[in-house]
């Protein structure tokens, strides 16, 4: 009888009686990314170059990782002004909003009528030259 309470105690010891939980829920939301990216990257912008806009490079968010894109010219536009793409912080994380072309204000009052979207100064300056001077 001894025999058998010291086996039953042993095989009690050995299984956890209660064993804590820890569960981890990773929600991926798209084009959400929870790193922050990267300074931007010094680039030599080009002499202009008549009927092409310069689009500055940015950091792209591919698998788990960024990687530079570096800038280049834009076919421009005839009424429409380019306003470069940017990482916005929004809902705990990154997002990035997607370059556009703008009405021009010339064009605006023209085909548009008024057009909520401009700054103050109708000039977007392109990442990493305003810290340098050059907007």
């Amino acid at each position: 009888m001894r025999l058998s309470v010291t086996l039953l105690t042993a095989a009690l010891t050995a299984v956890p009686l209660c064993a804590p939980a820890q569960v981890s829920i990773n929600i991926n939301v798209p084009g959400l990314v929870a790193v922050a990216p990267p300074p931007p990257r010094y680039e030599v912008v080009p002499a202009a170059r008549p009927g092409y806009v310069w689009v500055p490079g940015n950091w792209q968010y591919r698998e788990s990782a960024y990687g530079w894109r570096p800038g280049y010219w834009e076919p421009a536009r005839p009424d429409f002004v380019y306003a470069p793409g940017r990482w916005v912080q929004a809902d705990g994380g990154w997002r990035w909003v997607e370059p556009s072309w703008k009405a021009s204000r010339h064009a605006e009052g023209r085909h548009h009528g008024h057009h909520e979207d401009w700054d103050d100064d109708h000039y977007h300056c392109p990442p990493g030259q305003a810290k340098k001077g050059r907007c």
